[in-house]
């Protein structure tokens, strides 16, 4: 066959490592990517489909999804203009990178923290200003904001609750970011739904200079549609709006984000269930011998054992439970003799027993004692 020719693609985006998720294995418990366990129910799939079906197929869509847009903003009480949709916040991520970032501009990016996004500042050749996480692993606002202001940085992104470990921000310390930062402050906040009290949306009256991210991925239990929304002053969303290409969302995507935003109280009381669930599940854990939790604000929660998180995965997988390891992140790798760390989603109440039978048989196995399960 003949050479490619590769060399021409830029050496900052050869230098990556592509982003694979194996999202087709069948599991009896599938808790490894943070997924909502509830399918919208089959009344309101049926409904988007019609809507979409009675649609020509023949024509394009709205160059963005007005509908929608119009519906995020009045859902957030925020002036026209204000919200961008994209395919999944991960998309909206790209668009900031085009939108701020060149060779050898500033970001700061706290760690651990969902790594798409330094994966894109890098192939921006943008400077990454890393700020750690503490030994309790939460980001400290003061470390950010001293990182920012010294590096005059035109972006900075944080994420409450975190992924990969569901630590929050308190609003008061965003708020004191929002202020202080030299640029923008964007705040992932993806997992706003299992938060109590006000959210980031709530800082955009005030901070011109915010940008929030959101997903319809999690809580709303759309993964497989890939909706995700940017929330900002109207002036900087139209300047951003001119990076992105037309028809981006489609009629079908639109019909089911709105059946989706119509039926709120469905959502609530399943975040609730995902959080008690969450809360039961942690407590669980962390009476085992062994083993160490991470309490998470999220749908998810870190754990530890005396296994290697590899062989640990792999038993687990054996007794058909999916759990993710997030030893890639090096503050969540083995250090000082323990293991490293791996994360649980919360799923259904079969997924969740599936998972505590499992850990307690992968433990025992192994000769932990269950301890007081």
């Amino acid at each position: 066959m003949p050479t490619p020719p590769v060399d021409l693609v830029r050496p900052a985006v050869r230098a990556e490592t592509v982003y694979r998720v194996p999202t087709t294995v069948e599991a009896a418990a599938k808790l490894d990517q943070n997924e909502s366990p509830y399918d919208l129910p089959d009344e309101m799939k049926r409904a988007a489909l019609d809507h979409f079906g009675e649609s020509p197929w023949n024509r394009y869509p709205d160059d963005r999804p007005h509908r929608l847009v119009a519906a995020l903003e009045a859902q957030n009480g925020l002036p026209e203009g204000s919200v961008i949709v994209g395919r999944g916040s991960n998309e909206l991520a790209q668009t900031l990178a085009l939108c701020f970032l060149d060779r050898g501009t500033p970001v700061v990016l706290p760690s651990p923290m969902f790594a798409l996004y330094a994966s894109v500042a890098r192939m921006h050749a943008a400077d990454i200003v890393d700020v750690p996480a503490g030994p309790d692993l939460r980001h400290d606002p003061d470390a950010i904001l001293e990182a920012a202001q010294r590096t005059s940085a035109p972006l900075t992104v944080v994420t409450t609750p975190n992924n990969p470990t569901g630590q929050a921000i308190a609003h008061a310390d965003l708020e004191r970011l929002a202020a202080g930062v030299p640029g923008v402050l964007v705040i992932d906040e993806a997992y706003h739904e299992f938060l109590d009290g006000p959210t980031a949306t709530d800082l955009l009256k005030d901070h011109a200079n915010v940008l929030v991210l959101r997903t319809f991925s999690k809580a709303l239990g759309l993964a497989g549609v890939r909706l995700g929304m940017m929330a900002g002053h109207p002036a900087l969303i139209a300047e951003i709006e001119k990076s992105r290409v037309p028809f981006l969302i489609d009629r079908l995507g639109e019909a089911i984000g709105l059946a989706a935003l119509d039926h709120a109280d469905l959502v609530a009381e399943r975040v609730a269930e995902m959080k008690a669930e969450r809360a039961r599940l942690e407590a669980w854990a962390g009476r085992l011998d062994g083993v160490e939790v991470l309490p998470g604000a999220a749908n998810f929660f870190l754990f530890r054992t005396p296994l290697a998180v590899p062989d640990l995965i792999a038993r687990m997988a054996e007794r058909g439970v999916l759990v993710r390891n997030v030893t890639g992140y090096p503050a969540l790798a083995g250090r000082d003799g323990r293991p490293g760390w791996a994360r649980a989603s919360v799923g259904t109440a079969s997924e969740n027993r599936a998972f505590q039978d499992a850990l307690a048989a992968v433990l025992e196995a192994e000769g932990v004692a269950a301890g007081d399960a």
